[in-house]
């Protein structure tokens, strides 16, 4: 099988990065493009030394001149919807990360797997999709005596809050009980806010050191408590997970696929 070729966007950011490293020394991978934004630091040096692993023969540029069949972005929202018409445009299978999108930057990503596939997920990683799939289950299954709360803590450069799969969770669990996200959600609490709603979901960010991502959702009564929590130690999970994906999309229909649809959980 002929190694995937890979265009990384937002290649010197700390996923970017993780990819480089990754996909730099997996034979089942070549990075044909490694791009980033115009003015930054690290353009025109080698995409492989710049990670610390050995050269790659591919430049930091600031656009993608080489054939690719899948391009792997983790930047911005902005640079996730313009990602995603670049792709739409050239035919290419996009696997997004990028959080924080609004509905405008959705309907980009939503028209552009009309003509290509795409996977975008707010998280990468095993645990977490599976974490998904677990608190929905427990939601359905516990009654509304259960009270649940969310919590995530992410490092303190994190510039959207709270995180994308704080929002995914809260999401499977409103469906599985039938509550609109909306109404149901408070995202933390100050002053004399009044005792808990009913069928309230709490949803609260903590940004501090240099913590890759923590996730507990907290199902409590009166007489005990059952908490689920998955820790990342290292974006090399995320990154692996995108990696999985790229391979995943080849020779799919256009849409718009989740890491569920890759990991078949």
């Amino acid at each position: 099988m002929s190694p995937l070729r890979i265009a990384i966007a937002g290649c010197t950011g700390q996923m970017g990065k993780a990819l480089l490293r990754l996909a730099g020394v997996d034979p089942g991978f070549t990075v044909s493009a490694a791009v980033t934004v115009p003015g930054d630091g690290l353009v025109g040096r080698d995409a492989g030394s710049a990670v610390g692993i050995d050269a790659l023969g591919v430049p930091i540029g600031t656009e993608i001149q080489d054939r690719c069949d899948a391009l792997i972005e983790f930047t911005s929202p902005a640079g996730c919807e313009a990602w995603a018409r670049w792709c739409a445009a050239h035919g290419v299978p996009l696997v997004s990360g990028t959080t924080g999108l609004t509905e405008a930057q959705r309907a980009a990503l939503r028209a552009a797997a009309e003509q290509i596939p795409v996977v975008w997920a707010p998280n990468m990683s095993v645990g977490v999709n599976l974490l998904l799939g677990l608190a929905a289950g427990l939601a359905a299954q516990l009654d509304a005596g259960w009270d649940i709360e969310i919590s995530e803590t992410h490092h303190r450069r994190k510039v959207d809050a709270p995180s994308g799969t704080a929002r995914a969770l809260l999401e499977e669990i409103c469906r599985a009980r039938g509550l609109d996200a909306a109404g149901a959600t408070c995202y933390g609490r100050e002053g004399q806010c009044g005792p808990r709603r009913p069928g309230e979901i709490g949803v609260h960010a903590l940004r501090m050191g240099a913590i890759v991502g923590e996730h507990e959702i907290h199902f409590t009564t009166d007489t005990e408590s059952l908490t689920l929590r998955h820790r990342a130690f290292s974006r090399d999970t995320f990154a692996a997970g995108a990696l999985r994906a790229a391979r995943w999309l080849q020779g799919r229909p256009p849409g718009l696929y989740g890491m569920r649809d890759v990991l078949g959980v």
